[in-house]
């Protein structure tokens, strides 16, 4: 496609997400809610922008700015007092999500081993940018807000690694239990690792002047470079980038003056992340509508597809409530409100698609893969969504005006 015609394309989608933000605050419903909806009527009615949503434009567009500035708004203290809490259900959650989701499918629907659970592991990674920006919108912060978004940071990182590491056996791979732990230490410990040292050229680079533009170019250079890099490299460029994030929120956004940003630069570097997550949030959700519309929802079946987002909820439920339970008598005990919040508020997106347009075409029930993903998706967004903010009100969580 030429040049000018991805910028028009480009330029359109970013109209249409502006006048959906001004509409969506009107009517008081989540923003991302009204892209998803705003790309179904494009679809049906037929507008072409000429963007497609490829797993290239999740991974190296969208997926960075995403993650970079969720990271580096997350306070490192806050977040080391309930990191074994977010570590247990990011990891151990994963897997227990992605084992019921991906048992269900093989017991209820017949589906094969290497489908089951390769929708099992994509679908296990949340993406709760509808939830966290409800939570902005009405003043929602403090704990719960740490627990949702860096849950959801972490089990991104430790999806999209075992998402690897699945695709490998699929594909033909022989892994024993040794080599595939030795391949996961390898795969998430090599993007930690470059990630933090990203994170750390990019604070000495930033330290060496006042100039808040060049501290601000530099904080983009460490979050693409971190993920691209980390990818180049067959590591985890999700954990690159978070890691990246994590390190410079705590030490330059946050940190102190020998450190840190110049004070104009924080603020600078801030206001830019958001706008930059705002951008990619809108092309994302925008191009999620464009091609929910255009799925064939009925070649999977509509009990086929109701039953995966039963079981993407059951998943979801086995992992939040058997381990709050486990530290129900500790200082990490989430309050039971706050639980029914982390498990329906763990909605599903970006990082599950472009999972999911990475299956090889050839791997047998591809389709159906492809299918129940985007539908669980666009439910999660759709019905989650919109009806978070209900859900927090009867749980008496909203601030009191």
């Amino acid at each position: 496609m030429p040049v000018d015609a991805i910028i028009a394309g480009t330029l359109a989608l970013l109209v249409i997400a502006i006048l959906v933000a001004v509409a969506a605050r009107r009517l008081a419903l989540p923003y991302t809610v009204g892209l998803v909806v705003a790309g179904m009527g494009l679809a049906l009615a037929r507008y072409d922008t000429g963007i497609r949503l490829t797993h290239d434009i999740i991974f190296d567009v969208i997926l960075p700015p995403l993650l970079f500035e969720a990271a580096i708004n997350i306070s490192w203290p806050e977040l080391r007092r309930d990191l074994l809490p977010v570590l247990v259900l990011s990891v151990l959650g994963v897997v227990i999500s992605g084992g019921v989701v991906a048992g269900g499918m093989a017991w209820l629907l017949g589906w094969g081993l290497a489908p089951a659970l390769m929708f099992g592991v994509l679908i296990a990674a949340t993406d709760p940018v509808a939830v966290i920006a409800m939570f902005k919108d009405t003043g929602i912060g403090g704990r719960l807000r740490l627990l949702v978004e860096s849950e959801s940071l972490f089990n991104d990182g430790v999806a999209a690694v075992l998402f690897g590491l699945a695709l490998a056996w699929v594909e033909g791979m022989a892994f024993g239990p040794v080599a595939a732990t030795a391949s996961l230490v390898t795969v998430a410990g090599g993007g930690i690792a470059i990630g933090l040292l990203a994170g750390a050229a990019a604070l000495f680079v930033a330290g060496r002047t006042s100039e808040h533009m060049i501290e601000a170019a530099v904080t983009g250079v460490a979050a693409y470079g971190a993920f691209l890099g980390a990818e180049y490299l067959d590591v985890s460029g999700v954990l690159a980038t978070v890691s990246a994030g994590l390190l410079m929120g705590s030490m330059g956004v946050r940190g102190g003056a020998r450190f840190g940003l110049s004070r104009a630069g924080r603020l600078f570097v801030v206001e830019l992340w958001d706008f930059a997550a705002f951008l990619a949030n809108s092309l994302v959700f925008l191009l999620i509508g464009l091609t929910v519309a255009k799925v064939p929802f009925d070649r999977l079946g509509f009990l086929p597809l109701a039953v995966a987002i039963l079981l993407v909820l059951a998943g979801r439920a086995a992992t939040i409530y058997p381990i709050c339970l486990v530290f129900a008598r500790s200082r990490w005990a989430v309050p039971a409100r706050e639980q029914h919040v982390l498990w329906w508020g763990g909605l599903r997106g970006a990082l599950a698609l472009a999972l999911v347009l990475t299956l090889p075409p050839e791997m047998p029930g591809r389709d159906a893969v492809v299918i129940a993903t985007f539908g669980v998706v666009a439910f999660s967004v759709l019905v989650q969504g919109l009806s978070m903010k209900w859900l927090l009100r009867q749980l008496s969580l909203l601030p009191s005006a």
